[in-house]
């Protein structure tokens, strides 16, 4: 049997973003409706994201995390009964899991742009969904707000709802796509334009989670979630669509 992949994770903004509350409520609220009963979470970090995700409702959650500290702060959570017991922490990424397909649902929360083949990370994905099952990605927006932010912590790009449109894996269906976070955009384009730093203060942190993310709740729908600091897209398995 291979040894589980591992990799240090270079960023220092996790536990900074895990005070982010409103913000991981909001696209919970909307991505929940596309989470089926087995779930493997790629990248899950600290675990910080699979406690606002996952639920005692689920059959399985695999917390799958290659660097060995944070994986241990996902077993910790586990442990003190911060997360529900059908969390499995695992160390590694997908290869790691095929064992354990046919899955409902594959996440990418924050994840995909750190993967330098994203394309082939999105198809080795698909291959292990059932019939009907769902791939969900959620990730920064317009390569034109990339900052010092963004190659401090390891992305290689963000997107726009079109380049995802293109990575649709084949026997994949592009269910829903749309942006989030309108008001979070202005706040990355000061950052781009005037703070150029490359890792925000908590203080930061709070007043984007606390006051721009409600106006954003509110703003996106009244612009029809067609721009934002975040992109979303939801890919369903068909066995009909086109390979």
């Amino acid at each position: 049997m291979e040894e589980p992949q591992k990799r240090k994770y270079e960023g220092q903004e996790l536990d900074l973003f895990a005070h982010a509350r409103n913000w991981k409520r909001y696209f919970r609220d909307m991505i929940t409706p596309y989470i089926g009963q087995r779930v493997a979470e790629v990248g899950a970090g600290n675990g910080s994201t699979t406690q606002a995700l996952s639920g005692a409702a689920h059959r399985a959650w695999f917390a799958l995390e290659p660097d060995p500290d944070l994986l241990a702060a996902i077993v910790r959570k586990r442990e003190d009964g911060s997360l529900p017991p059908t969390v499995r922490p695992v160390p590694g990424m997908l290869a790691d899991i095929v064992r354990e397909a046919p899955l409902d649902t594959v996440l990418y929360i924050d994840v995909l742009e750190h993967i330098a083949d994203d394309a082939g990370e999105l198809q080795r994905a698909a291959a292990l969904l059932g019939e009907g099952g769902r791939l969900v990605v959620l990730s920064p927006a317009y390569q034109t707000l990339y900052t010092s932010f963004d190659a401090a912590v390891g992305h290689h790009r963000r997107y726009t709802l079109g380049q995802l449109k293109r990575l649709t894996p084949a026997g994949m269906v592009l269910e829903r796509g749309f942006y989030l976070d309108s008001v979070g955009v202005m706040a990355s384009a000061a950052n781009l334009l005037l703070l150029k730093q490359s890792l925000p203060k908590l203080s930061q942190i709070l007043l984007w989670d606390r006051v721009l993310v409600p106006c954003s709740r509110i703003l996106d729908v009244l612009t029809g979630r067609t721009f934002g600091r975040s992109v979303v897209a939801v890919w369903r398995r068909d066995s009909k669509a086109q390979i």
